[in-house]
């Protein structure tokens, strides 16, 4: 007996194996998640995103059959496990420098700091579209704008007082 499924070129045990599939891929990442902690699954670096996204690749492929399940789940645990272990090397700061950004300083009491958007290749459209999203309506109305590690940018207002501790690690002029 066919079903609609069969008709429409998917027969029942490829479809109870995805099933089955993404069952286990979704426990793993949850298992995983778990052991190696939520920062595995972070933007806050590059690195990061970069590791996140493979492991959106991962499922997908693993889920649908592309892959077979057991590399699917040695790759989620190697993923897990490197992103697990830079996080540990992360604490020494000569480690940290190789696989993090440092924040970068784009707009300073109102002023474009024009060497910097051009080194984080910011153009001003796109510098201005972040103070319109952040409610800014004059220039004079920001502290700083900063390009976080992660490629977003932070709008701090000048109307109230800043901690400094907050620019802390902020690079003022982009390297060259």
């Amino acid at each position: 007996m066919t079903s609609i499924f069969g008709q429409l070129g998917a027969p029942w045990s490829t479809i109870g194996a995805i099933v089955l599939s993404a069952v286990a891929v979704y426990g793993a990442v949850i298992a995983l998640t778990r052991l190696a902690g939520v920062r595995s699954l972070a933007k806050m670096s590059s690195f990061d995103y970069a590791a996140t996204v493979a492991v959106g690749s991962t499922v997908a492929s693993t889920a649908l059959g592309s892959s077979p399940l057991v590399n699917g789940l040695v790759a989620f645990a190697m993923l897990f496990g490197m992103q697990y272990a830079v996080a540990l090397l992360r604490r020494r700061n000569v480690f940290r420098g190789l696989v993090d950004n440092q924040p970068l300083l784009l707009m300073s009491d109102g002023e474009v700091l024009e060497d910097n958007l051009r080194a984080a290749r910011v153009s001003r459209a796109e510098l201005w579209a972040q103070l319109r999203q952040a409610g800014v309506h004059r220039r004079a109305d920001v502290r700083a704008v900063v390009m976080e590690t992660t490629g977003d940018m932070s709008v701090i207002r000048a109307d109230a007082p800043v901690d400094e501790e907050l620019l802390e690690g902020v690079r003022l002029k982009a390297s060259t």
